[in-house]
């Protein structure tokens, strides 16, 4: 994932606050326990996310915990973890596996090779248990490794495969939120896939890579239009999050879909690295 659905901080109380960070050391634990130090390297803020909203929808009992890690080695730190965490933490080995082979495919990447195998076992246990999740994943990376080849330029076509996947996640189970779980999570999907796209512009462009934002970009209007396309994804996004019944932790999902999201589009602006910023985050959790 890429990390861009995360809090803004500076307007969320105290308590909220801690509760999100728990929440976040949650599934960080939950991934190393499961699939060891690996695992524990694939955490991101956007899952995160998956699993508080997940759990105010289904109002699922969490298990608090105090541990110790590499980062937090001298101070106990608060983790709050649920059946929810478990589901995450098995979508994300799922979605990081096939990034690793993509990359050992596309690049020959060692690094990509070594993950894939490393992680291979653990994908097909989980692809058994969710077949659904894990077969529109692995369809939807393949038809985005497809557009990337062909340098499809359609914003609409490339982002939609990275939305359906999103949207797939959303859905833990059939049942009447659904329809609003699936339409949040693929405009949410298009959302991340767009902001990552704009983030990137600067380095494919220099590095000569396949970005769907290249052809936009030669237009006086690049801004305006990319502004008013991530917007209308947020908006969407949001409309159909309004219509689930989410009580618990509302403060903090609401915080990241009307803030922390839009935080880090003005990081990119202000001209900080993805980096820089990322650390910056990591530091603040």
């Amino acid at each position: 994932m890429f990390g861009y659905v995360n809090i803004y901080k500076p307007e969320l109380k105290m308590k909220d606050f801690y509760k999100y960070k728990a929440y976040y050391c949650g599934l960080c634990k939950t991934l190393k326990d499961r699939y060891g130090r690996l695992g524990q390297m694939t955490l991101s803020y956007d899952m995160t996310f998956l699993i508080i909203l997940l759990t105010s929808l289904y109002e699922s009992e969490g298990v608090r915990g105090q541990n110790r890690c590499i980062i937090h080695p001298v101070k106990k730190h608060e983790t709050l973890y649920n059946q929810m965490t478990d589901y995450v933490a098995d979508m994300n080995i799922v979605l990081s596996y096939y990034h690793f082979l993509d990359d050992w495919r596309d690049e020959k990447s060692m690094a990509g090779l070594a993950g894939s195998q490393a992680l291979k076992r653990a994908c097909k246990k989980i692809s058994k248990n969710y077949p659904r999740q894990s077969g529109v994943i692995q369809e939807c990376l393949s038809r985005l490794q497809e557009c990337e080849k062909n340098k499809e330029m359609n914003l609409d076509i490339v982002s939609r495969c990275f939305g359906e996947l999103m949207s797939e996640l959303f859905v833990y189970r059939q049942d009447m939120w659904e329809d609003s779980l699936r339409k949040m999570g693929f405009y949410l999907g298009k959302f991340i896939y767009l902001l990552d796209a704009y983030d990137d512009l600067e380095k494919d462009m220099k590095n000569d890579s396949y970005n769907p934002l290249i052809g936009l970009h030669k237009e006086e209007t690049y801004e305006e239009k990319c502004m008013a396309m991530l917007t209308m994804m947020m908006a969407e996004a949001t409309r159909e999050f309004e219509k689930l019944p989410c009580l618990l932790d509302i403060d903090i999902l609401r915080n990241i879909l009307y803030m922390g999201v839009w935080t880090k589009l003005e990081t990119i602006k202000s001209g900080d690295t993805k980096r820089k910023e990322h650390k910056n985050d990591s530091e603040s959790i």
